[in-house]
């Protein structure tokens, strides 16, 4: 789907991983009166850095002196005042477009990065896609409101991890081992530490296994030759 409007190509860009610094806005030279923005490829999958824009299509009042050709002056700084009026009417479009579960999104966000939740949290943020960003603070939203911090620690950890498996051992102590089919990569290890950090009790401890599932007796799955870890 073809992007048509400011905000709509920054959270393309966010979603791309890039920042709102890395995109410009620039006047068009040529555009269509029908349309916002101006792109090389009108259906272009990816984000442009450099963007063109059709300024008088939803901003006429703010710009229509500002780039009137009879004035070649102060070019440069009229370029500069372009793209950041505009960003500034992209954040202006998004936060009139959020409803309350995007804005308490975004709340959290700030809060983990001016380190409201300890370094920790703040540092293992950024091993998160945007996606699982957004589970994550949905769940820390959750807990706020319900307590339930074994059950929302399982099921963060279930939406971050496909088929990983939270065993609860309380015989002796308060434990959860648990296993995840991936390998021990350092970002997978950082989302562990944070989800841990954030939803695990005080006083459980957890402890994980990867890529090998630990044996279990009378499940034969779990008891195959070089495909087996022990407890």
């Amino acid at each position: 789907m073809a992007m048509n409007y400011i905000w709509d190509l920054l959270i393309k860009a966010e979603d791309e991983g890039l920042s709102k610094k890395d995109i410009y806005f620039n006047l068009a030279k040529t555009y269509s009166p029908y349309m916002e923005l101006s792109p090389q490829l009108l259906n272009a999958q990816y984000v442009e850095q450099h963007v063109e824009v059709n300024p008088y299509y939803r901003y006429f009042e703010i710009f229509n002196n500002l780039f009137h050709p009879d004035n070649t002056t102060n070019i440069e700084f009229r370029d500069y005042l372009f793209d950041i009026t505009l960003h500034f009417l992209a954040e202006i479009d998004r936060m009139q477009g959020m409803n309350k579960r995007e804005f308490f999104i975004r709340f959290i966000l700030k809060e983990i990065e001016a380190n409201v939740f300890g370094n920790l949290v703040r540092d293992n943020i950024h091993a998160f896609t945007k996606k699982e960003q957004e589970i994550v603070v949905l769940n820390m939203l959750r807990l706020y409101q319900t307590g339930e911090e074994i059950y929302l620690l399982k099921d963060t950890l279930k939406r971050l991890f496909k088929h990983c498996i939270i065993y609860v051992k309380s015989e002796e102590q308060d434990e959860l081992l648990l296993y995840i089919p991936q390998k021990q990569t350092e970002q997978n290890q950082r989302k562990v530490q944070l989800v841990q950090e954030i939803f695990l009790p005080i006083g459980f401890h957890i402890e994980v296994y990867w890529q090998y599932h630990f044996g279990i007796m009378g499940a034969e799955e779990t008891m195959k030759l070089d495909r087996i870890v022990l407890y």
